[in-house]
């Protein structure tokens, strides 16, 4: 099995297939779909698994929101459309993933209350 970065990198080349529209909506979709199914069959959480979960925080600090929308509704929000969001995912995945696997964590957002309403 692959395991989750490869999986995501595997989505990137061919969305359609695994989304059935290139979606940044369907991608968290699948996503939750995915560890919804792990938890489900008893498989402990892998450690990229746990790392990615600090996805979220790495997203609200790089775009400066302490709302409680999700990093999907925030990569959505300043981009054009669900297409364009999902290709910047896939570059705000490279850049955490480079980070996230030179060790080094996001930092806690700070307090700037920035309101999302899309």
């Amino acid at each position: 099995m692959l395991d989750l970065y490869d999986l995501i990198r595997n989505i990137q080349k061919r969305p359609a297939m695994y989304l059935g529209q290139p979606s940044i909506t369907h991608l968290r979709t699948f996503l939750a779909g995915y560890f919804f199914a792990r938890h489900q069959l008893g498989e402990p959480e892998t450690d990229q698994e746990k790392q990615f979960f600090n996805f979220q925080a790495w997203i609200q600090e790089k775009f400066k929101i302490t709302s409680s929308q999700s990093w999907d509704k925030i990569i959505l929000f300043f981009s054009q459309d669900e297409h364009k969001a999902l290709e910047q995912f896939f570059e705000l995945f490279d850049e955490f993933s480079r980070i996230d696997s030179g060790g080094g964590m996001p930092a806690i957002p700070q307090t700037i209350n920035t309101t999302i309403s899309k």
